[in-house]
Order: structure tokens, then C-alpha cells, then sequence
């Protein structure tokens, strides 16, 4: 049996340093920004943090794979013979946040048992004072500035037209888009804080729905098992549960079908 209190630990130990790395980096004249071949900007300090985490789990969980967003690792730890656990690693979720300024974006590391069920997860967002973590049954915590952490539940928010909704942006809905904007006009507050931070917002009950039309599993796994353990659901616009779907949304599960319906009419 696997102790994933001691998971936990090893990745917060891992957020400590990703975080130094980050913020070394963080409004620095010296971040270096490519551009990958889907146009989306990388820079220098994604992937000297995926390297960095890669290299600690090497030693301290060498039977353990790694999924991530930089350096990939998909086809071992999702092959249909792959009886290992294995880490899912985005290590600057948020990069165009990240490169202008914005102080909305975190590393994002979570732990995947043999069964593709996320097990631990932590959320670490320096330039906004803020940590989220979560191990399976352990409930889930926020840490602001350092401070002693608290533990954190999903709104009792039942009806969608009392409902905060948080969303990235109206790109990527395909067929959907008319549906979400036409609910906009039906529930109480809509606002586009986007990736990571919707989705601790839902776990610490100041948003009762997040979503996300287009993710990859990276932007998922950590935030799944934090928004589960604090009470709610996370899945997909399909129905589908849990962080291994094409998009992503939590919600405080009392809206979640509601939510659903209302996106595929």
C-alpha cells in the first residue's frame, strides 16, 4: 500500500522549489519565451521547472513515470501495459499570464495511480500567495501567505440561476458557444478568471461551476483530486468524470448536471 501523505509531502516539497525557480523568473529581463509549433508561448522557466521536478522524481520515485507538458511521456504512462504510478507535471500553468505580468498562473503537479485515478495534487501559485493541496481522502487545504492551512468545501449553490460561473475565454466551444453565452443571461455572475484559479475557486466555494472547453490532462489532474476532495466534481462537457477527458469542469456537484444539460441540449 502506498502512502500518499508521504506523495504529498515530496510534492510540496517540489512547489518550494518550483516556486523559487518561478519567481526568479517572473518579471525578470532575462526570461527567455519561445514559441511551440501549436503557437503557444514556452519559456525558459517551464521547462527548467518540468527538468528540475523530472530529476527529483528520478531519485526519490525511480519506478514512477512522468507525464508533462514540456517533455511529454504520455505514451508510457497511459499504454494500456503500464501498471505504474506516474506523475503529471504542467510546470507554469498560465505562461501568457506568466509572461506579461499577469500574477494568475501556478505549477501544477499531481500523482496518477495505475488506474488512471489522480491520488495527489498540488497547486501552487507564488506571485498570488496561494498553495492548494489534496491526497485521496485527506480532504483538501489552501495555504495563503504562508499561513496556517485551511481546509476548504464547495458551495451548497443549487440552482443555476444563483450560480458564479467562471470561464477562460469563448474560443474553442464549437457548437456550444451560443448555448454558454445564451446561460450567461440565466445565472446570477459570470466571470473569465481562467485556468488553474477557477478551479480553486470552485473547491474554496467562491465559484460554484469552472469550465474549460479544450485542456490536456496537465491542466487537469492537479486540480481534479483538489476540487473532489473539498465535496465537488470535476469532469468533462461530454459527462464523462474526472481529468482524463478534452476539457474541464468542476463544479460543486449540486449544478453539475444542470450544467451539463444546459451545454448539450
Amino acid at each position: 500500500m502506498r502512502d500518499f501523505a508521504l506523495d504529498l509531502s515530496l510534492a510540496l516539497r517540489l512547489a518550494d522549489a518550483a516556486d523559487a525557480m518561478s519567481m526568479a523568473k517572473y518579471r525578470s529581463e532575462a526570461l527567455v519565451v519561445e514559441t511551440k509549433p501549436d503557437l503557444t508561448p514556452v519559456t525558459d522557466a517551464d521547462k527548467g521547472i518540468e527538468f528540475m521536478i523530472r530529476d527529483v522524481l528520478s531519485q526519490e520515485r525511480p519506478l514512477d513515470l512522468v507525464i508533462g507538458e514540456e517533455f511529454g511521456g504520455k505514451e508510457d504512462a497511459l499504454a494500456p501495459a503500464n501498471k505504474n504510478f506516474y506523475w503529471v507535471i504542467d510546470p507554469i500553468d498560465g505562461t501568457k499570464n506568466f509572461v506579461r505580468g499577469v500574477p494568475t498562473w501556478a505549477t501544477l503537479i499531481a500523482l496518477v495511480n495505475p488506474s488512471h485515478e489522480v491520488v495527489v495534487g498540488v497547486v501552487s501559485a507564488p506571485a498570488l500567495y496561494r498553495r492548494w493541496y489534496a491526497h485521496q481522502d485527506g480532504g483538501a487545504f489552501v495555504v495563503e501567505n504562508g499561513d496556517t492551512p485551511r481546509k476548504i468545501h464547495v458551495s451548497a449553490v443549487s440552482e443555476l440561476s444563483d450560480a458564479s460561473i467562471s470561464y477562460s475565454d469563448l474560443a474553442g466551444w464549437g457548437d456550444r458557444r451560443q448555448r454558454f453565452i445564451d446561460l450567461q443571461e440565466k445565472i446570477w455572475r459570470t466571470r473569465g478568471l481562467g485556468d488553474f484559479w477557477s478551479h480553486m475557486l470552485v473547491a474554496e466555494g467562491a465559484v460554484d461551476i469552472a469550465v474549460e472547453p479544450s485542456l490536456a490532462l496537465w491542466d487537469m489532474a492537479a486540480n481534479a483530486i483538489i476540487v473532489t476532495e473539498a465535496g465537488g466534481i470535476f469532469g468533462d462537457l461530454d459527462g464523462g468524470r474526472g481529468a482524463h477527458g478534452p476539457s474541464g469542469l468542476s463544479t460543486n456537484g449540486k449544478l453539475h448536471q444542470a450544467f451539463l444539460d444546459a451545454m448539450n441540449k
